[in-house]
């Protein structure tokens, strides 16, 4: 199955965030004429129509983001006006143009420090199966117990608008089907790990990719509810007792 995840993050891993890839397009040689308004003269910007970027007031990047994300929070994503949000946060649309290209960038800075997270969860637990591999409790790995169940709620909400935005406001976005790119790379991995498990003969079976990926679409599916309604961390984490009673994965998998 196609990884579908991976054409997120690793949009975000050449760069820190959206804005130095919309400012990194303002540095043009000296034969550029200008950029968003911008002349480059000896390899000085300056500022035409817009600010200086040498000056530039560091205090605007955060009310831009602040302000995008209640936007998007609010209402649908076509819905969200960029003209509001420079409003709102107190700047014109010309220094706004000179950190984001256009509101898709503007919505993927906003949610790269979620994906990040999420990407970073996903290859710890990879790394983790891995360097079990060869151990006897290899069962460990895969049980659902109420620790390793915390810790997916708690990387849920400690980015709980974050994952708002993915899960309910991404309509119109490339993270519309932002659950099954998820899962389809969460399915890539678990499958390798499926395989190799059953090449060294730590599983007597071994699970067909298509079902594995339709179980891990509940699983997440039903994890990400609580976001998904908006309910408190701590019904979310007595939702995740249940889910771990329902999912038995060493079962699945046959270890």
């Amino acid at each position: 199955m196609q990884a579908g995840f991976h054409k997120y993050t690793n949009r975000f891993k050449s760069c820190a965030s959206a804005k130095q890839r919309s400012l990194g397009k303002l540095f043009l040689d000296t034969e550029a004429s200008c950029a968003y308004n911008n002349a480059v003269i000896n390899n000085n910007v300056i500022a035409l129509g817009g600010e200086d970027i040498s000056s530039q007031d560091k205090s605007i990047d955060p009310r831009i983001l602040a302000c995008a994300r209640e936007e998007f929070l609010s209402k649908p994503y076509e819905k969200v006006s960029l003209r509001e949000v420079c409003k709102k946060a107190g700047v014109t649309t010309g220094a706004f143009y000179n950190r984001y290209k256009n509101k898709e960038e503007l919505f993927d800075a906003i949610v790269a420090p979620t994906l990040a997270t999420l990407a970073a969860y996903s290859d710890s637990t990879e790394t983790f199966n891995y360097d079990r591999l060869n151990n006897q409790d290899m069962r460990r790995v895969w049980e659902l117990t109420p620790e390793t169940q915390r810790r997916t709620v708690e990387m849920l909400y400690n980015d709980f608008d974050g994952f708002r935005l993915l899960l309910c406001h991404a309509e119109g976005t490339r993270y519309a089907n932002f659950i099954h790119d998820f899962v389809s790379d969460v399915t890539d991995r678990s499958y390798r790990f499926a395989v190799e498990a059953y090449r060294r003969g730590i599983s007597p079976f071994l699970i067909e990719e298509e079902e594995l990926h339709m179980l891990l679409t509940a699983y997440w599916s039903t994890m990400f509810e609580p976001v998904i309604h908006g309910l408190p961390k701590e019904k979310a984490l007595r939702h995740s007792e249940a889910v771990a009673k329902l999912f038995n994965w060493t079962s699945v998998l046959g270890f």
